[in-house]
């Protein structure tokens, strides 16, 4: 066991005893043992005791003496009482160890007879990680510790604590912060430069910041330049540029400076804010300041330049960066090559980006689409050849993937074609969402041998085909009433999968009903009510289209009436769809029941409802009833498009006069006509 060794000095009878004492590190009890003395002493962490004799044997070979020992805290070179890490260590266990520490802190500070200092408690109200437990611990302090006063740096510590996001509402955290700073008067603290700084950043650039200026005349405190710095960057996070620019005037004027980081902020909130003149300003005062620009501040430059046109500063600041020693980053490139490609400067563009990936500066997926966009817009996307092989090193299989969506969003399915072949030639494994774009492209162009080939490959590429690809050749397939290609592809989902989905059935029975295929767009109705999905009102509406565009008429009717039958209900195109097929085959007063019943089911006629039965109404002559819809049409609120004023205008010029005569209408007014 270690022993510390300490000495004890007494007198007694004029003489001066000197005895070593030992000390056992891990004991409340110490004995000290000397040939002449043997004494109790209960405090072994002093490092040094005197005291007096109290009592003495008559031999006097035995004295008892009493040891008083001064509280004395070790000190800084500055004479500040330095913190007691064993007892923060203590007290920051105790406060962490239950829900309610504070009767514990008590007996342990109270056993001790310690006294914490303002300094001590800064230390663990910085340890402490909870708000609400560091203001229990701030108040405990005031209230609980005899001698105790907290001072400028406990209450900075504690606006410290609550400037930062925590559970506590923002309405919550600025009641308890004007709290604070009424028990910091209330108490006599004058607050220090560091206190206005921390509550500038709490309250930020709005009314309440005005409260810090007063502080700062009441405690008769100096603005420095981490002040200034402080303020400018609360109105910029606040949106107020103009306000920054104010801050920026005036600390200027008082001869403070600001750093790199600061100068960027205000210039990159002007440049946002269209400033032009304040940018320049700012970033002249910049470099005679001796703040030398790095690669963000060119680039907020050359953003700022090109935005307003001026490509030939943006190009000279891009080179002065590069001159400066400045290493250009991804940013700066995408920056100026931005530049460049608003300007249309194809060449210059594609120079900047070879210059780019020379440098070791990977482009981005944004890089690509700047370079993309100027190429489709000046009519050479065929220099995307040059570009790809430019940066061969950095295409990647999701470059490649970004390029082949984009191309084909853009409508190039040929240019996307090309380049995804490439894709498929270098890569192994391929991307997913590239693969979906290209098919979807493909099927958009009509392409669909192409699509079907790229269908059935696709699994080389370790990718599955899905449900949503198949549905998308489906519907390729279906508009252009190739129904060979579609049949086929159907049998194929179904013996070797993905099983169809309500969507796959919806697609065949439309694309069959397009084709007059009435028989095959049944059977597929009746497949689908017999598989794991059901059918929904979108197969319904399909299969009644089918039916009553076809001539079956009463096979539609009885179809919508099965509708109810299934626990659906008819939507707003069953009706139209069956009024329209009702109209086309004269039985206007079922096409006008059917719209009753619809407004009755408090299903809403659209436009094309209305539409429907106007032209129905118009070609079988009856006008009057005509115009009443249209005033039924224009009651509901609907706006009438080109087609109903087509229908108006053939009532008002009567189809069955060879002499078409302009004349008012009651209800719309005057309707322009050609005179015959």
């Amino acid at each position: 066991m270690r022993h510390h060794h300490r000495r004890l000095a007494t007198v007694q009878g004029g003489r001066l005893f000197s005895i070593r004492l030992f000390a056992t590190k891990h004991r409340y009890h110490v004995p000290f043992q000397s040939p002449n003395f043997q004494l109790v002493n209960t405090r072994p962490f002093a490092t040094k005791y005197s005291g007096r004799v109290v009592r003495e044997t008559s031999d006097r070979r035995s004295v008892a003496v009493r040891v008083e020992t001064a509280n004395i805290l070790p000190t800084d070179i500055r004479g500040y009482p330095l913190p007691r890490r064993d007892l923060i260590c203590k007290v920051i266990k105790i406060l962490q160890s239950s829900s309610d520490p504070f009767p514990d802190l008590s007996e342990y500070l109270q056993t001790l007879n310690i006294t914490i200092t303002p300094a001590e408690a800064s230390e663990i109200l910085k340890c402490l990680n909870h708000p609400h437990l560091c203001l229990e611990f701030f108040r405990f302090c005031s209230s609980d510790i005899p001698n105790f006063h907290h001072n400028s740096y406990t209450y900075n510590r504690l606006l410290l604590i609550l400037s930062k996001p925590s559970r506590i509402r923002d309405s919550e955290r600025l009641d308890l912060i004007l709290a604070i700073l009424d028990d910091m008067e209330r108490s006599g603290v004058r607050g220090s430069i560091s206190t206005i700084n921390i509550l500038i950043a709490i309250f930020g650039g709005g009314a309440d910041v005005e409260k810090c200026f007063d502080l700062v005349k009441k405690w008769d405190l100096q603005m420095n330049s981490y002040t200034y710095k402080c303020l400018l960057q609360a109105y910029l996070r606040s949106n107020n540029p103009n306000k920054a620019f104010e801050v920026y005037v005036e600390l200027r004027r008082r001869g403070h400076k600001l750093d790199i980081f600061a100068y960027n902020m205000l210039l990159d909130a002007l440049a946002k804010d269209n400033k032009v003149d304040q940018v320049y300003k700012v970033f002249e005062d910049m470099k005679r300041k001796y703040c030398e620009p790095d690669e963000y501040t060119y680039t907020i430059m050359i953003r700022m330049t090109g935005k307003i046109g001026k490509v030939d500063e943006s190009l000279a600041l891009f080179q002065e960066m590069t001159e400066k020693g400045c290493t250009p980053n991804l940013v700066a490139y995408n920056t100026m090559i931005q530049a460049l490609a608003k300007s249309r400067m194809v060449d210059k563009t594609i120079f900047l980006f070879s210059k780019m990936v020379k440098n070791n500066c990977r482009p981005s997926e944004f890089t690509y689409s700047v370079v993309l966009n100027v190429l489709v817009a000046e009519g050479q996307l065929g220099r995307l050849d040059e570009v790809v092989e430019l940066s061969n090193k950095y295409m990647s299989k999701s470059i490649y993937a970004y390029l082949v969506r984009t191309l084909s969003k853009l409508g190039h399915a040929s240019e996307a074609h090309r380049l995804f072949c490439n894709m498929w030639g270098f890569h192994d494994e391929g991307d997913r969402d590239a693969y979906k774009s290209m098919l979807g492209s493909l099927c958009d162009a009509g392409k669909t041998t192409e699509a079907l080939d790229l269908l059935s490959k696709i699994h080389e590429k370790r990718i599955s085909t899905d449900t949503v690809m198949y549905n998308t050749v489906l519907s390729a397939l279906g508009r252009l009433k190739k129904i060979s290609d579609l049949h086929d592809l159907y049998e194929k989902m179904k013996q070797d999968g993905p099983s169809p989905d309500i969507f796959s059935y919806n697609i065949l029975i439309s694309s069959f009903g397009r084709a007059g295929r009435v028989a095959e767009a049944v059977q597929i109705f009746e497949e689908l009510e017999n598989s794991n999905c059901k059918p929904d009102i979108i197969s319904f509406n399909s299969l009644i289209n089918c039916l009553g565009k076809n001539g079956d008429i009463d096979e539609a009717h009885m179809r919508f009436k099965e509708i109810r039958e299934k626990g659906l209900s008819p939507d707003v195109v069953t009706y139209s769809t069956l009024i329209e097929c009702f109209g086309k085959t004269d039985k206007i007063e079922m096409a006008c029941r059917l719209l009753d019943e619809m407004l009755a089911e408090g299903c809403f006629p659209n436009i094309v409802t209305y539409n429907i039965l106007l032209d129905c109404l118009e070609r079988s002559g009856r006008t009057a009833e005509a115009v009443d819809l249209y005033a039924k049409l224009k009651q509901q609120g609907l706006t009438p498009d080109s087609f109903t004023y087509a229908v108006l205008e053939r009532l008002q010029s009567g189809s069955h006069r060879k002499v078409r005569v302009r004349r008012k209408n009651p209800i719309t007014g005057w309707v322009v006509s050609p005179l015959r």
